[in-house]
Formats: C-alpha cells, structure tokens, sequence
C-alpha cells in the first residue's frame, strides 16, 4: 500500500473523527483543561480563582500544550488542540487496525463503528473522540501500544504506555496493568521479563511526570480528610463515573450486551477460522478480557460501602471502568470486521449482510452527527437556560470596561462556562471539583454553603438559583469568600445594586448582575 493511500486512508479515518467530535467549543471538560493549562503558563489569568490555584495533576499536557495560550484565545487553542489530538488518533487507530484487519480501507469502517458503539454503548462516561484535554494524547498513546501488542512488540508496548501515563495516568495506568494481565494470560507464548525488563523499566521512568504528581496530591493531608474526600468524591460528586450501584441501569444493560456481542464474535471468528488462531487477534482478544476482569474487581469493591464507605471510596476513586468502556466497542468493531473478511471467501452471503449491517450501523450514527453539525447548537459545556442571555451577560462582563479584571463573582451552581467567556474569577461551580483532599474539601463546603437547601429529598436538595439566597445572605456569602458581584437568574429580584442589564431587564429577561460589596 502506497503512501499515498496510507495517508488518504488516515485522513478518512480523521474525517470520521471530526465528525463525531466537532461540537461547538467548549466542551463539557475544555473550561476545565484548557483553564488550568492557561493558568499554569500565566497566572495572572483569572487570578486568586479557588479552582484554577487549586492543585494540578496533568502537568505534561498544560506543559507541552499550554504556552500556545500565550498567544491564542482559549477557543482558537481548543480547535488547534482537536484538531491535533484527532488527527493523531486517526494515525494510531489505523495502525492498529491495519495490525488486527490488514485490508486496505477497513480502519475507517472499524473507526466509524468504534465512535458508534463508545458513545452509545459505555457504562460509565467514557469516551476517546472529543475536546481537547490530556486524555486523547493518552489514548493516541494506548492505540500505538494496542499495535505494538498485536505484533508481538511488548518491549514497545511497555514503553508507549508508559508515555501515555505521563500524560494521564489513570488511562495509561490500567493500560499498563492490563498488558501485565495480559501477559500473563499467554502462558508459553509470553515473552521473558528478561528481555522485556529493560523495557519496563523505561516505561516506569517515562511516566514519573505524571505519576509523582498524582502521588504527591495528598502528602502530609490528614488521613481523616482524606477519607471524607474521598467520599464525597466517589458519591457525592462522581457516581456516576466510579460507583456501581449508581451508574444509570440502562448504561449497564447496553454494555453488558455489547460484551455478550463481543464473546459471540470471538467465537464465531475462532469457528470460521477452523485453525490454529492468528497470535496478534489472540493477544488483542486477551487484552479486551483483561479490561473487563479490571472492571469486575471494581464491581466486586461495591458492597465494601455497607461496611467502610470510606474504605470503598478510596478504592472506586481510580475509575476501574474506564478502560473496559473504551477496550469493549473497540474489541467488537475489530472482532465483527475481522469476522466479515474471514467469512468472505467461504460464506459472501452471510459476510455481506454483516458487512451491509456494519456500514448501516456506522453511516447512521455518522450521518445523525453530521446534520448536528452543520445545525446551530449550544456548545455541549453551556448546561444553563438560556444561552444567549448567559453568552450576553458574559460577554459584557468581558468586554464592557464595568467589571475589573480582578473581580471575583458568585455564579451558578451549573456556570461551568462562566471564565471561559467573562475572564472572571468564581468562588465554585459543581463542574471545576479540585483532585486533592483539601481542595475537594474546601470545594465542598463552599457548594454546599452557596447551593445547598437543607430539604432531605434529592430532587430539592440544590438551589436552582442563588436569588432564592436573599440580598442579605448573598451579601454575606460575598463577604466571606470575596466575591464582589453575583450573577444569577433575574427572578425573583432583589433589593441590591443591579450592573446588567444596564437599561432594564428587558434586555436579558433571564440574568442579572448584581453588585454586593460597597
């Protein structure tokens, strides 16, 4: 295959990635990841921030990536971030499956089946193809790994892996233990740690950028806090990422039968084959299952709860589903491809309507994104009312000359967005939660001291809007953690000095900035 087609063959793979990721900027995590990468490089952004001071983890990313903030805008970053990160997983994806399928155009097939099955199929939040943040670099990192793996390159592999934990070492981490699983899992087949320890030994250095500051989060913390944290981290914050018993039941349906699909392929590509299997589909297969016994340790973790949830917190903290959400719909886009180019010599009836499904399966889910992209939409991160009226409110802060550069404001529990736009400082928001016990402690009481009721049922526990505070409250609220001003929803009211709309409610029926400090 010439280099040409190689390169042709990448760009479609790019294209169906674009596809599937190219929501209008910021994405849900981009405020987080970009904010802290422009902070890191310039601190004076958005100054004496509690999230953006808080402590950071992902030091290689806003290290290597970061400085472009010097001179880019945090949108025109993120759309140079995406486009890189996505044209690098095109790369790596169409190594590895060319390495498992090597027939010329597959990999945009198993590609547009990979997007498919990752975003309707996960059981815990995961995803690979969208905003710029550290993880897509990992993930590139992990796809080139998978290829090394399938080819019998483990000394290779060890190292990539060790690269991809460097830049984020949750992803790269339990890739690295499920390539020791698997590894164990051949037997004879496996190569010696002797000629494969120098390798791994590299691999640990590699990821020391990414590991030692992740280890050194909670140094010297009291344990007592760590544990709360913990706590409210696994259940309070992020069930739905890390606890079991709370992830949505249908996610759980829909992945457990996309993993009945995947063993039903394996099979039915073992029966077709009707010889001694290929080594690298085996080796990959084997991968999968690890990634699915990782997942099953922690379902097995759960019912510690019952009896130490602070125990079980600790535990579920580290995302033990992550990696079976991604190795799962990969495991059965390449598995179903490699079956229908297997079947074809010997049954082209049965391999054609797989193929025909295949293609229907992929092109659907490809064509409903496109219409969404070519449609006006709210970027993915805005979760509040109203968008235009919150864009507006924003943009005046930003823009209007009325607000100093270093006020900080009261905002929404939802206003994941609001530095992004305003440039401003915020006392919290529920999306921006710091990774140390202090800080996720800290973050906490000032949530649940701004946003808290004090009702017991779920549904009414939070707020839906800080004029619901009161002036006098809200005053004292801005006192203790020195906010200067509160934006929120203009109804109901209240008797403080209102900044914007400047005119009259009638231009932004929907925000109002209030001024609470003299």
């Amino acid at each position: 295959m010439t280099k040409r087609l190689v390169l042709i063959e990448i760009a479609l793979v790019f294209v169906v990635f674009f596809i599937q990721g190219a929501a209008p900027v910021p994405e849900v995590n981009e405020p987080y990841y970009i904010g802290k990468a422009i902070h890191y490089w310039n601190p004076d952004w958005v100054a004496n921030d509690f999230f953006l001071d808080s402590k950071d983890t992902h030091t290689v990313f806003y290290f290597t990536f970061g400085w472009m903030t010097l001179w880019l805008s945090p949108t025109v970053f993120a759309w140079l971030g995406r486009i890189l990160t996505w044209w690098l997983l095109a790369w790596s994806w169409r190594r590895l499956s060319f390495a498992i399928v090597p027939r010329r155009w597959l990999s945009i097939l198993t590609a547009a089946l990979f997007a498919c099955l990752l975003e309707r199929c996960h059981v815990a939040g995961e995803w690979v193809v969208g905003g710029f943040e550290a993880k897509g670099f990992a993930f590139v990192l992990v796809f080139l790994a998978m290829e090394a793996l399938v080819r019998n390159r483990f000394s290779r592999a060890w190292i990539l892996l060790g690269a991809a934990s460097a830049f984020h070492v949750l992803v790269g981490g339990w890739a690295v233990v499920a390539l020791g699983l698997t590894w164990l899992g051949l037997g004879s087949e496996r190569p010696t740690l002797r000629s494969t320890w120098p390798a791994i030994v590299l691999g640990g250095v590699l990821s020391l950028p990414g590991l030692i500051p992740s280890a050194m989060l909670n140094w010297g913390t009291d344990p007592a806090v760590v544990r709360w944290a913990n706590v409210i981290y696994v259940y309070g914050r992020l069930a739905h990422h890390l606890a079991p018993g709370q992830l949505p039941f249908e996610f759980v349906v829909r992945f457990v039968l996309l993993f009945f699909l995947w063993l039903i392929l394996s099979l039915a590509t073992l029966r077709a084959r009707q010889s001694v299997e290929e080594g690298g589909l085996r080796r990959f297969r084997t991968f999968v299952g690890a990634t699915v016994a990782i997942a099953l340790v922690g379902v097995a973790i759960a019912p510690l709860a019952f009896k130490d949830q602070a125990m079980a917190a600790g535990l579920l903290r580290f995302y033990w589903f992550r990696l079976a959400d991604v190795a799962v719909p990969m495991g059965v886009a390449m598995t179903g491809v490699t079956l229908i180019v297997t079947m074809w010599p010997t049954q082209p009836v049965v391999a054609r309507l797989l193929l025909t499904l295949a293609l229907a399966v992929g092109g659907l889910h490809l064509g409903l994104h496109a219409v969404e992209r070519v449609t006006p939409s709210v970027p993915p991160a805005d979760r509040l009312p109203n968008y235009v009226g919150w864009r507006h409110a924003c943009d005046w802060i930003a823009n209007s000359g009325e607000i100093p550069a270093d006020a900080k404001f009261l905002t929404p529990r939802m206003a994941q967005t609001f530095k992004w736009y305003t440039g401003r400082a915020e006392v919290a928001n529920w999306k921006e939660v710091p990774q140390d016990a202090e800080g996720i402690k800290e973050w906490w009481e000032r949530i649940s001291r701004i946003h808290a009721t004090e009702s017991n049922d779920p549904a009414e526990y939070w707020r839906p809007s800080l004029a619901e505070l009161g002036a006098t409250r809200l005053q004292e609220l801005g006192k203790e953690y020195g906010a200067d001003y509160a934006i929120t929803f203009a109804r109901p009211p209240l008797p403080l000095p209102v900044v914007y709309p400047v005119k009259g409610l009638q231009y932004n029926r929907t925000y109002v900035i209030y001024k609470l400090a003299p």
